[in-house]
């Protein structure tokens, strides 16, 4: 209704959004305001009586409200009790000429649901070039970081070698879908169009005195004339609410992807070999002043959450809407859409924000590796032994005792891993002393991890920002903070 104003809990902190403003009481009315305008003129273009040159440069004249025309609206609205109603009667006094003509063989749903579909599409737009700037940034920290060798995790436990650029080129190909996911969803959407009160376009055939042809003609125009392609080919009242279903998986999708991101640099966070900014006054608890929490991580993996849920919100209002419509789908829409998108911006400037200010710690990186190496080599060490001339089965018999001697001291004692240095003092391996060094060298594990992420970088990041290349150029410098 014209007079409640939805005021998101995350609208205080990130007020200047744009994707607030696109979910405003402004913006929706103003959309409204332009439907009916395109409605007149394409009426008036098919030949309907009554709608003049002038009514149209009134209508295109105040399609911005004023704080005059909301206070009209508020007291129509507290007399009628319909919010579509009350506007066209604000409209029309700021148009009078038009005031008889707007909202010309509509129904509601002409305004609302085309108005929601309107800004639905420039929202997905604008999350789109905001997870471009994303994928970016964590795409120049992949290719910075390319030889980097890292430990890699199964189970989140010590494995082979990576880097820490190949590992981010898995967050940046989960970003990637999402950008598809999200680019199919908004190239699809279609507008409601001119269907009238059940679907069946009826009050339109009246319009035209039976010109079937006339009512195609008005559909497709005010399609045109709204910035889509084409509009769904039928509907009941309102478009099917599969449609949010679809927006709302494209946006819970890319929550999942944000939570994974988030929750991999909380774990490196804990491990100190990377870390979330962290301001030069920034405390991290009132107690421990050493503390460094990764508090912008936590707060992507609750947005996330929150952000993830909302799809089911999709799912079972599109579930109960009986026949042509039910209105219990309103109030629910108009909270969980609006949210959604919010939220998703919200993560993305907090994921922009990490990315822009990750902090790298080589040597701790190289200690890890240096205590987990040894256990790794083992299968380079008993090969090279059998190039030698060794015994491939009584060599792993020698490295397995070693291990578990090696093992125990680390576990048991508390004392860094002397699997090498033992090898070295074990006759049997006199063969390679030689060549234990070059073995142990972390970039000869980290396989073709440096050349994959060029590879990734060149064939598939750099195609799907292709797109944003003029967005991304402008903001090249730029740096988000929150």
């Amino acid at each position: 209704m014209s007079k409640t104003k939805y005021e998101s809990p995350l609208t205080s902190r990130y007020g200047n959004s744009k994707i607030v403003g696109l979910f405003s009481p402004a913006k929706k009315f103003s959309t409204w305001r332009e439907l009916w305008l395109n409605l007149a003129i394409a009426e008036k273009e098919l030949g309907i009586a009554g709608i003049t040159d002038e009514s149209i440069e009134e209508m295109k004249a105040h399609l911005e409200l004023t704080p005059e025309d909301f206070k009209a609206a508020e007291e129509e609205e507290e007399k009628r009790r319909h919010d579509v109603m009350a506007h066209v009667h604000a409209f029309g006094l700021v148009a009078p000429k038009a005031a008889g003509i707007i909202h010309l063989g509509a129904t509601s749903c002409y305004v609302t649901d085309n108005g929601d579909l309107i800004i639905l599409k420039q929202g997905l737009n604008l999350l789109l070039e905001k997870l471009a700037v994303v994928i970016s940034r964590f795409s120049n920290f992949a290719k910075k970081y390319k030889d980097l060798p890292t430990l890699g995790f199964t189970h989140f436990q010590p494995a082979q070698l990576t880097t820490v650029g190949k590992r981010a080129t898995l967050w940046i190909q989960e970003l990637l879908w999402d950008l598809r996911n999200l680019t199919r969803t908004r190239d699809d959407l279609g507008l409601r169009g001119v269907k009238g009160t059940t679907g069946t376009q009826a009050s339109f055939l009246a319009l035209f005195e039976g010109d079937h042809d006339k009512v195609e003609a008005l559909d497709k125009r005010v399609t045109e004339l709204s910035g889509f392609s084409e509009a769904y080919p039928v509907t009941g009242q309102t478009y099917s609410r599969k449609i949010d279903v679809d927006i709302l998986n494209a946006i819970s999708s890319f929550g999942s992807t944000a939570h994974k991101i988030a929750t991999d640099l909380r774990l490196l966070a804990n491990l100190k070999e990377v870390e979330e900014p962290f301001e030069k006054d920034q405390i991290g608890s009132s107690a421990m002043a050493y503390k460094r929490n990764p508090m912008r991580c936590e707060r992507v993996c609750s947005l996330s959450r929150h952000l993830m849920v909302l799809a089911q919100d999709a799912l079972m209002t599109n579930s109960v809407q009986w026949f042509e419509r039910t209105l219990d789908d309103s109030a629910n829409r108009r909270i969980s859409l609006p949210e959604a998108f919010m939220t998703a911006d919200i993560v993305l400037t907090l994921l922009q924000n990490i990315s822009e200010g990750f902090v790298v710690y080589p040597k701790v990186i190289e200690r890890h590796i240096a205590q987990e190496l040894p256990f790794m080599a083992t299968e380079n060490i008993i090969m090279a032994m059998v190039k030698k001339g060794g015994d491939r089965q009584q060599c792993h018999e020698e490295i397995r005792i070693l291990s578990h001697e090696a093992a125990k001291q680390v576990k048991q004692e508390g004392k860094e891993n002397d699997l090498i240095d033992r090898i070295k003092k074990t006759e049997y391996f006199k063969p390679i002393y030689d060549e234990l060094d070059s073995l142990m060298r972390p970039t000869t594990f980290i396989g073709r991890a440096p050349q994959q992420v060029d590879k990734f970088l060149i064939d598939y990041v750099e195609p799907a920002l292709e797109p944003y290349s003029e967005k991304l150029q402008v903001i090249k410098e730029a740096v988000i903070k929150v």
